[in-house]
């Protein structure tokens, strides 16, 4: 493998940053460069994090079962960069034979899956693929058999119920005992981020915030004609012409001075699909690329200036100070071994003590934009979250700082929520944003 790739990703995303202090587009590789870093990076984690993973959870043989088009998606992020799906039936078995010794990987499939899970069925030998893969059980002996399934998460719940029927009719009566759910392993693999994944993720975070710097401004917005939707089409035209996917649908949303009573909901259900901003208008987006298998998640506001106004009224900016102040305050509550309600319910009760109306739904971010690991809140869960909110903060994790405060805004009559995400990492000691986060609203059309 070329480790050169990850290497000459990072090293162009670090001079771009320090070379200007206006948002630059880092360089996006083409398609077969990517395949090559996605593979380094998969056989890394595979070589690297499982041993130490399976050995925290206690599991000795992990086994994923999809078939083409309905994978489970651990074994998605599992495949290498020339397979887009399974095929036929894949059965992927991981095996730990104990410590100091290397984990052994076998595809019980006709086809080796990458380099790294070598095809291990001899159908002249074993016809039947559920045969080729209980002799390897019985060959291995394994004392726990970990399946993918689990009641609140349901990345971690991926064996379908058919394969999950197929598997226990062959496995013998004396193994039956010895399956568990591997619910913790699966949110492990996919929680935990590797240093090679780190080297990159900033640059990703830095290609979020450069579409955000362009999409919101002057170069796509001219008040009085661009209405909201008009800017979300920018954004996922922008994207796909850069070669990059979103994993969701962009939203603008629009505060300003009128009688219309703003309803943050609107963020998360129905909204009007045209608005025209004007200037006055405080524009809030949420906005989210993939690149390279990771994800970014991010919400910023903008302002439109009227005429005769060259910065943010202070009143807006007092508003966004509370916002980055809630950020602060939840980030703060980060301690390794602490569930997601906890850190809610901390960081709820600090704000209420500093006066600050706010509401807290972050989520882990990484392989998949809403992915696994502890919810801190939900929208509608300001009390906690059962199951996913009961799950504890692990070292080298990566999060979507999700949130808003309320601010009552005597010029306009009306609250208005500042609503920011930003994506950053937790080490186990401190936590950090991968690509800063914004500190204050910018404005359309921007100021020297």
């Amino acid at each position: 493998m070329k480790t050169y790739c990850l290497t000459l990703v990072a090293t162009c995303f670090i001079s771009l940053y320090q070379s200007s202090a206006q948002a630059l587009m880092p360089e996006i590789l083409p398609m077969k460069e990517r395949a090559a870093v996605m593979d380094e990076i998969l056989e890394y984690r595979i070589d690297n994090l499982l041993p130490e993973l399976m050995r925290r959870e206690g599991i000795d043989m992990w086994i994923l079962i999809s078939r083409e088009y309905n994978e489970d998606p651990v074994m998605k992020t599992m495949l290498p960069s020339t397979w887009l799906s399974a095929r036929r039936r894949t059965i992927m078995v991981f095996y730990d034979p104990g410590e100091g010794q290397d984990i052994e990987k076998l595809a019980i499939a006709r086809y080796s899956v990458g380099r790294l899970l070598q095809g291990s069925w001899d159908i002249d030998v074993y016809p039947i693929q559920w045969e080729a893969l209980i002799k390897t059980i019985e060959e291995k002996d394994p004392q726990s058999i970990g399946l993918n399934t689990s009641e609140y998460f349901g990345l971690a719940d991926g064996l379908v119920h058919t394969e999950y029927e197929s598997f226990m009719q062959h496995l013998p009566e004396i193994y039956h005992e010895r399956v568990v759910s591997a619910e913790k392993l699966a949110i492990a693999w996919l929680e935990t981020r590797s240093q090679k994944e780190l080297d990159i993720y900033p640059m990703i975070c830095r290609m979020g915030h450069t579409i955000l710097q362009e999409g919101l401004s002057e170069m796509a917005i001219h008040p009085g004609i661009t209405t909201t939707d008009d800017v979300v089409w920018w954004l996922r035209q922008r994207v796909n012409d850069l070669g990059l996917k979103t994993w969701f649908h962009p939203t603008v949303d629009i505060q300003r001075y009128d009688p219309e009573n703003f309803d943050h909901l609107r963020t998360f259900s129905k909204r009007p699909d045209l608005r025209v901003i004007q200037p006055g208008d405080l524009l809030h987006v949420d906005f989210g690329i993939t690149y390279l298998r990771l994800n970014t998640d991010q919400q910023q506001h903008f302002y439109v200036l009227k005429p005769g106004e060259n910065e943010v009224p202070d009143y807006l900016k007092e508003a966004f100070a509370k916002g980055n102040r809630l950020q602060d305050i939840l980030t703060e509550q980060f301690r390794s071994g602490r569930t997601g309600n906890e850190m809610l319910k901390a960081a709820l009760d600090q704000a209420a003590s500093e006066g600050i109306m706010g509401s807290i739904y972050t989520h882990p971010i990484g392989l998949h934009g809403h992915a696994a690991g502890p919810a801190i809140g939900m929208w509608d869960k300001q009390e906690g979250v059962k199951g996913t909110g009961d799950y504890p903060l692990y070292p080298n994790t990566a999060y979507s700082i999700e949130l808003n405060a309320a601010s009552e805004i005597e010029e306009w009559g009306k609250i208005v929520r500042i609503m920011l995400e930003e994506d950053g990492y937790f080490d186990g000691e401190n936590f950090y944003y991968l690509d800063d986060r914004q500190h204050e609203i910018l404005t359309i059309p921007r100021q020297p």
